[in-house]
């Protein structure tokens, strides 16, 4: 347990950019997502979260901090740099997505969501690596820097992760969308289809009797039926007696 506590308080106190890790302003990080980077190192890919609680019992319990599913270092000495020019960026960064929002994201950019920013890396394999976590086939998008300025987009440095919180499509670029993901996309956009008309709770085997199908409209003329000339001529005897 020596080593495993070492080796989280280097990642969440020290460099956590080094593992693809952009933790909250608070310092906490999902204990899934920590995991996660902990088995992309060989030597770690045994650890639970149970070897986790056990730190928390421990005597080295007093540098951690658990709050719900997310946990944290007491002691950190990483920052996050507020504002970084567009002169010390590279012309293109990169940031994984998964395939189901790739359409949404070259259709109207990217977002980020609750208290978590947006990840953007300087390679291509970190954000393939970051992005594997959620989908074991991203897509990998590039987004490019030199206009950021123009569309007010602004960056966050935390080590060797840049972060942000929105990226117009304007300055996003990646492989064409599929046409299966397209369809997708408009059926989910597309109005819900009206409901179907409740069926009939009539029997197998049984029919309805609809009215305005029946062959004689004399049948469907309501109230007493006219009275024959049987009927007539009896009435007329009645009046002369």
């Amino acid at each position: 347990m020596e080593g495993l506590a070492r080796m989280l308080a280097y990642m969440l106190g020290r460099r956590p950019d080094e593992f693809g890790l952009a933790p909250a302003p608070d310092g906490f990080v999902g204990m899934k997502e920590l995991l996660q980077a902990l088995h992309e190192e060989p030597e770690w890919r045994f650890v639970r979260q149970a070897h986790i609680r056990e730190i928390l019992v421990s005597p080295h319990r007093e540098a951690f901090e658990t709050r719900g599913n997310r946990i944290r270092v007491h002691d950190r000495s990483w920052y996050v740099d507020s504002c970084l020019p567009a002169a010390d960026l590279p012309a293109i960064l990169f940031s994984p997505v998964r395939r189901k929002a790739h359409h949404s994201a070259m259709e109207k950019g990217l977002r980020a969501t609750g208290d978590r920013p947006l990840v953007l890396t300087t390679d291509r394999d970190t954000a393939l690596r970051i992005g594997r976590r959620k989908d074991p086939r991203p897509v990998i998008l590039e987004v490019r820097t030199v206009d950021m300025e123009r569309h007010g987009v602004t960056f966050q440095g935390l080590g060797e992760l840049i972060l942000s919180e929105f990226i117009p499509p304007e300055l996003i670029m990646g492989p064409p969308v599929s046409v299966e993901q397209k369809e997708r996309r408009a059926a989910q956009d597309a109005p819900p289809r009206p409901k179907a008309p409740p069926r009939s709770a009539a029997m197998a085997g049984t029919f309805l009797l609809d009215e305005r199908r029946d062959p004689d409209p004399a049948r469907r003329v309501r109230g007493k039926k006219a009275r024959g000339w049987k009927e007539a001529s009896r009435k007329i005897r009645k009046r002369k007696q």
